[in-house]
């Protein structure tokens, strides 16, 4: 098979990624696989440890992350909290919540952090949760995710608080490897629907004066948003 010369672009993010996957725990290699063997593909691990490096900006003691089976994401969260403050893992999924639920079970031992894993649609779950209250918010996985905790976000957090979309470009699993492609945008995605709702809502944070947002390449798209 005749080889495709990698883009210098490529070539960085393949080796930025390889290079956070080395740094993996035993422990979060060993999640990521178990994952991904059940048929649930796991985000950038650079952008898990970039996620990690957040939580201490910001010095975050209560976090949510809304995915769809987010193994990495909520393992990587969970250790930045060294071991206090609390995490709610919300997915609505069966199979997505088994395995978070099995996660932190194997993972209560090792911290006194506050550990809640909710099987429920993130607009159901979310507007029960207490007004100012949280420090960092991670959204992942089912496009239905990204709406409904963008609406609650700028009640939940405090001043200061980010909110993360991941896959913003959705782009998640366009590439074996996992590697974003050259030169891709939304156009290129393979999930339309989700494209397109990840093209509005880039459109309605970077217009939301509620909030101060930068659109990142990390993975396959990381939009922040910090609460004014």
């Amino acid at each position: 098979m005749e080889h495709t010369p990698q883009s210098p672009l490529t070539a960085i993010w393949t080796n930025v990624e390889d290079h956070a996957l080395e740094r993996q725990s035993p422990g979060l290699a060993r999640a990521r696989a178990d994952a991904t063997e059940a048929g649930i593909p796991q985000g950038s691990a650079a952008q898990a440890e970039l996620l990690r490096a957040l939580e201490h900006m910001v010095g975050a003691t209560s976090v949510i992350v809304v995915g769809t089976g987010a193994v990495v994401e909520t393992y990587q969260l969970l250790d930045g909290l060294d071991g206090h403050g609390q995490l709610t893992a919300v997915d609505s999924s069966a199979q997505g919540i088994a395995m978070i639920r099995s996660l932190l079970r194997e993972l209560a031992d090792s911290t006194q952090a506050s550990l809640r894993a909710v099987s429920a649609p993130a607009k159901v779950f979310l507007p029960r949760l207490n007004a100012a209250d949280y420090h960092l918010i991670v959204v992942a996985g089912d496009v239905d995710n990204y709406r409904a905790t963008y609406e609650q976000a700028p009640r939940l957090l405090n001043k200061g608080g980010i909110i993360a979309f991941t896959d913003i470009l959705a782009l998640a699993g366009q590439t074996a490897d996992g590697a974003a492609g050259d030169s891709v945008g939304m156009d290129d995605a393979p999930d339309t629907r989700k494209a397109g709702a990840m093209r509005q809502l880039l459109a309605d944070v970077e217009e939301d004066e509620r909030f101060e947002s930068t659109l990142t390449p990390s993975g396959t798209g990381l939009l922040l948003a910090v609460k004014r």
